[in-house]
């Protein structure tokens, strides 16, 4: 009993995108920006490598947190996220997933507790080593490409410089979103965050 409630006090949030300072600030990789962003906000370093993941272990608001990002591949990340969520014996319920998403307008963000993949690699990956479609995801929205570029280009794209700005109100609000759900839970960050894209919160 004690170490169920302890499991239900411990907590992942885990950024998508790919390794390495050539897809640094790819829209592909906003996954591993609000990882960072949420980090910087906490004062913390993700430094510590385990089961082919950049990781850091904190203690926030009595709960145990542990931010994360998969330094395998993207369409890889189910290799290196389940075996941590086994390892810290996540519940799903208390695992976070952010991704970069093509479907929703850039400077939009959505809480979502679970459901299909929306054609993302890094998330596929994830459910289908976890067994599991219940998983709870910050979707960032990227935008569409323009015109008829390929959407596996465009992911591959730096942000130009006029999304920039937009980009850091984005990545601030995220943060906000995450503390949300770790301490009021998924349901208000759900409320306040996807009615009015959290502008007002």
């Amino acid at each position: 009993m004690v170490e169920e409630e302890f499991n239900q006090n411990t907590f992942m949030i885990v950024g998508l995108g790919n390794p390495g300072l050539r897809y640094r600030h790819y829209r592909h990789n906003v996954g591993f920006m609000v990882i960072d962003a949420l980090a910087k906000q906490l004062d913390l370093k993700l430094k510590k490598a385990k089961s082919k993941a950049l990781i850091v272990e904190t203690r926030y608001e009595g709960k145990s947190l542990i931010l994360v990002k998969p330094q395998t591949f993207m369409n890889l990340s189910g290799k290196s996220v389940a075996p941590l969520v086994r390892f810290f014996k996540v519940p799903l319920e208390n695992l976070v997933i952010i991704h970069d998403d093509l479907d929703i307008p850039l400077g939009t963000i959505r809480i979502r507790p679970g459901g299909g993949t929306g054609g993302q690699q890094g998330v596929k990956s994830i459910l289908n080593e976890l067994g599991d479609r219940q998983v709870p995801r910050l979707r960032v929205g990227i935008s569409r490409p323009p015109g008829r570029m390929d959407p596996a280009d465009y992911v591959l794209q730096d942000f130009s410089s006029a999304e920039k700005d937009e980009l850091e109100d984005v990545l601030e609000r995220s943060s906000k979103a995450l503390l949300m759900i770790l301490n009021e839970g998924l349901e208000k960050a759900m409320t306040c965050f996807n009615a009015n894209n959290g502008k007002d919160s």
